[in-house]
C-alpha cells in the first residue's frame, strides 16, 4: 500500500466508521489481504456498517463471531426483485444462442443494454461480432486496466455505445440509470448473481425489462433462480422461423470475428533456438534481436543473427497482413452500418408474408 493511500486511510479512518458495501463480496478470501491492510490502518473501536443486496451464511457467521451487540435491518426475508422489473426467459439451443441474441437486441435497438456473459474472452468475441453487425457494442471485464474500463463505462454512460457487454464485474456497486434492458446470455450458476445482474435496470422505481437466455445446459441453474425468487417467468415471444433468418449473417460476423485478432498479430509472437555448441538461447521478436543469456563465443551469435534474425522483408510482410486486418475491420464496418435496419426489414417481411398466409 503506497503512502498516500496508508496517509488517506489514517484520516478516515479517525472517523471511527467502516462502511463495507457488497459485503458478501468482500469477506471473500480475493479481498482477504487488502481487507486486512485497512483494518491495520483504522482505529479498533469502530461502527461496521455491512451492506448487501444478499446476506451470505458467511456475513451470518461474521456477525454472530466477530461484532459486539449487532443490529440486523432487513428489507425482505426472501430474495425478490422489485415489481417494475419485467422478467422473461428464452429455451433455446446452444448453437442458436448468438441467434437469438441478436434477435432480441435489434427488436429493442432503441433501449439501453447490458449484456452479461461468463468469462472474459466471450466479452471480447460478443462485443466484436456485435460491431460487425452493425450494433455498438462495447465490452467491460476483470481483464481489462481500471482505466479502460473506466473508459468503456464513460462511454456507455455518455451514449456512445448503447451495448454494454460485460461479466460479473459490472454487476454489483454500478448506478447507471438508464439502463433499459439486462440480457443473462449466460446464465449464472450461482443464482444469488441474478438478482445483483438484473438489478442493474428498473432502479429508482424505473421499470426494465430482464430476458435470460438459456440453454439445454443452463436448465438446471435457471431453474434454481426461479426457485430463488419464487416465480416462475413468462416465457419471450420469439418466432425461430424469424430468429434463424439471421444465422447467415452472425455466422459470418463471428467468423470474422474470431479472425481479426489472429490476423492483426500473426506474426508477433517470440521465437528462441539454441545453437549447437552453445549455453545459450538466442530469441527475437517482431523487429529487433537480443540475447537472453550468455554465448561461447562471438562467432557463434553472429551466425546466429544472420540466419535467424528477421528481415526486411518479414517485417514488410507483417506489416501488410496488419494493414490487411485493418482494412477488412473498416470495410466490415461500413458494410455493417445498414445491417441492423436490413435485419429488422426482413423479419417484418416475413411477418407480413406469414400474416397473408394466415388469411
Amino acid at each position: 500500500m503506497s503512502k498516500r493511500a496508508s496517509k488517506w486511510l489514517q484520516k478516515a479512518g479517525s472517523s471511527g466508521v467502516q462502511v463495507l458495501d457488497e459485503a458478501d463480496r468482500l469477506l471473500n478470501e480475493d479481498f482477504e489481504k487488502a481487507i486486512d491492510k485497512i483494518l491495520e490502518a483504522i482505529p479498533c473501536e469502530r461502527k461496521t456498517y455491512l451492506f448487501s443486496a444478499t446476506m451470505t451464511k458467511k456475513v451470518r457467521k461474521l456477525q454472530r463471531a466477530c461484532l459486539r451487540n449487532p443490529v440486523k435491518i432487513e428489507a425482505s426475508s426472501k430474495y425478490s426483485t422489485v415489481d417494475t422489473l419485467k422478467q422473461q426467459y428464452l429455451l433455446v439451443p446452444s448453437m442458436h444462442k448468438e441467434c437469438y441474441l441478436i434477435y432480441i437486441l435489434t427488436e429493442m435497438s432503441t433501449s439501453t443494454s447490458m449484456v452479461f456473459t461468463r468469462t472474459c474472452d466471450s466479452t471480447s468475441l460478443l462485443s466484436l461480432m456485435l460491431r460487425n453487425l452493425g450494433l455498438r457494442a462495447i465490452p467491460i471485464s476483470g481483464q481489462m486496466s481500471q482505466a479502460k474500463r473506466l473508459g468503456a463505462l464513460n462511454k456507455f454512460k455518455a451514449g456512445e455505445c448503447n451495448i454494454l457487454v460485460c461479466t460479473d464485474v459490472a454487476s454489483r456497486g454500478l448506478d447507471i440509470p438508464n439502463v433499459d434492458l439486462v440480457i443473462n446470455y449466460d446464465i449464472p450458476s450461482n443464482s444469488k448473481d441474478y438478482i445483483h445482474r438484473v438489478g442493474r435496470t428498473a432502479r429508482a422505481g424505473r421499470s426494465g425489462v430482464a430476458i435470460s437466455i438459456v440453454s439445454q445446459y443452463e436448465f438446471e441453474w435457471y431453474l434454481q433462480i426461479e426457485n430463488l425468487i419464487g416465480k416462475k417467468l413468462p416465457l419471450f415471444p420469439a418466432q425461430e422461423e424469424e430468429v434463424l433468418l439471421l444465422l447467415e449473417r452472425v455466422s459470418e460476423a463471428r467468423r470474422i470475428s474470431i479472425m481479426l485478432p489472429s490476423m492483426k498479430h500473426g506474426y508477433s509472437r517470440n521465437v528462441a533456438v539454441r545453437v549447437p555448441g552453445t549455453f545459450g538461447i538466442f530469441g527475437y521478436g517482431k523487429d529487433t534481436a537480443s540475447v537472453r543469456l550468455g554465448w561461447k563465443s562471438t562467432s557463434d551469435l553472429n551466425k546466429l543473427k544472420k540466419n535467424y534474425a528477421p528481415s526486411r522483408g518479414r517485417a514488410r510482410r507483417t506489416q501488410a497482413r496488419e494493414d490487411q486486418a485493418e482494412g477488412a475491420a473498416s470495410a466490415m464496418e461500413r458494410k455493417s452500418k445498414n445491417m441492423v435496419g436490413r435485419i429488422r426489414e426482413e423479419v417484418e417481411e416475413m411477418r407480413v408474408r406469414k400474416k397473408l398466409r394466415d388469411m
